[in-house]
């Protein structure tokens, strides 16, 4: 009963997750192309304050945008706030890495050979120290000196990234890694909301409703808003990436998967320059085509190593005949009251190679493969999981004889040589049996 509420506890998160997850990344995507988009005003807007204005069509209608320098002439009965989308999107967020990665951590978060944490609570609190840990260096950063100069910033903040994407690479289990530097540039974007873009706004409309001119010190906020926003921006796709990667084993389970990662990240946010410099006016096709070459120079090096399926030779089998004479013996027969004579060894009992001969090998095979799935693999997919956590087979698969390994063999060979199955390896499946297993299915 405990794995099926997680289940629908699970379902539940990840609904409003993706639903407050769309609505942060629309309105964050919708503001920097507005705020690159706005023209110079007329000059009776300009006299209002106005820095920009942007005329737009949508939906049957015309809207007339425009974007104050600092305050505007009055402050408006009712203002919009967008900050609630990031909120929801990092809360529902940290709800799934909960439910999911903490409360299964064995299953999913911890990889014994990585680190022995000992317990699921060593594990956690690991888990908790590298999120939180790598937030407040990020924060620390952004507030220092190095915060103000934006090509300083930028390739500090890109280092470490690199460095979190592998320290979560030795720490996790590889689907685990991914997800916490997820978690790792969701918190840095809600933080910049919450720490960054929404003091700065109070404190701009603080000064509106005062009726104060706005000083050095709201402007200075104002500018330290507008870089974090950005920031934001270069983020969100490899965030998005990492949202749906653990669909696609075949990236976190790469030998190198941390270096895959990096990659990503690097080729999303170039693409997403270039969605930047496009909103300003400024074409450069570059910043597509190169992350086109990086992308296709990335599939070719993760391209998996072609499978070698396992031959089954054909093993003659000896005629009736062969197997019911009776073998030649020069031993007399037994007399009554006298204990029998034994005959040779070498005459009266077959050679060990002819017994050899005769075992189906391919039986042999299947009782070996076998007898390692219903080890590592089907404790999950059976009908009733006896592993802790599954409430039910993963995706429906039931894997226990050969039969079912034949009709699930694409699934098979692609999940376990990709190293996505096991879960987390949660069963301790090695290279060796990894390989013999692939190499069967393959061959059936």
């Amino acid at each position: 009963m405990g794995a099926y509420l997680l289940d629908w506890l699970s379902l539940f998160f990840r609904w409003f997750h993706v639903i407050a997850g769309v609505a942060w990344i629309g309105a964050s995507f919708y503001f920097v192309w507005l705020d690159m988009s706005l023209q110079k005003p007329p000059e009776w807007k300009a006299k209002k304050g106005i820095s920009g204005d942007l005329w737009a069509v949508h939906g049957g209608g015309f809207y007339e945008i425009a974007k104050y320098k600092l305050e505007p002439e009055s402050m408006p009965k009712t203002l919009h706030w967008f900050k609630w989308e990031a909120y929801t999107t990092w809360l529902t967020g940290m709800a799934m890495l909960i439910i999911v990665y903490y409360i299964n951590a064995t299953a999913y978060l911890i990889d014994p050979s990585k680190v022995d944490f000992g317990s699921n609570v060593g594990a956690i609190s690991t888990s908790l120290l590298f999120l939180f840990g790598s937030y407040f260096i990020y924060e620390v950063i952004v507030r220092s000196n190095v915060g103000k100069n934006k090509l300083a910033f930028s390739v500090t903040i890109f280092v470490l990234m690199i460095i979190a994407t592998w320290g979560s690479y030795q720490l996790f289990s590889d689907r685990a890694s991914f997800i916490h530097v997820g978690a790792i540039l969701g918190t840095i974007m809600a933080g910049n909301v919450f720490f960054g873009i929404m003091p700065a706004q109070r404190a701009l409309v603080d000064c509106v409703r005062r009726g104060v001119k706005p000083g050095p010190e709201v402007a200075d906020l104002a500018l330290m808003a507008r870089n974090r926003s950005l920031m934001n921006n270069y983020f969100t796709l490899p965030l998005i990436f990492i949202m749906i990667s653990n669909h696609y084993p075949m990236m976190y389970s790469h030998a190198h998967g941390w270096l895959v990662l990096v990659f990503v990240g690097i080729i999303t946010a170039t693409a997403r320059h270039y969605f930047n410099e496009k909103h300003l006016g400024r074409s450069r096709p570059k910043f597509l085509v190169i992350p086109a070459i990086a992308t296709i120079l990335l599939i070719i090096w993760m391209r998996p190593a072609p499978i070698e399926p396992v031959p089954v030779p054909v093993i003659p089998v000896a005629s009736a005949a062969e197997t019911t004479a009776p073998a030649p013996t020069d031993t007399p027969p037994a007399v009554a009251g006298e204990p029998a004579a034994v005959a040779p060894a070498t005459a009266a009992a077959p050679s060990t190679d002819t017994t050899a001969a005769v075992v189906p090998v391919a039986a042999s095979a299947d009782d070996a493969i076998i007898k390692v799935v219903q080890a590592k693999c089907s404790v999950c997919h059976m009908a009733q999981p006896t592993q802790a956590g599954f409430n039910a087979p993963p995706a429906g698969i039931i894997i226990q004889t050969p039969e079912d390994m034949k009709t699930h063999k694409a699934k098979i060979v692609t999940a376990v040589q990709s190293g996505y199955m096991p879960l987390g390896n949660i069963t301790q499946l090695s290279d060796e049996e990894r390989q013999q297993i692939v190499a069967y299915a393959s061959g059936l």
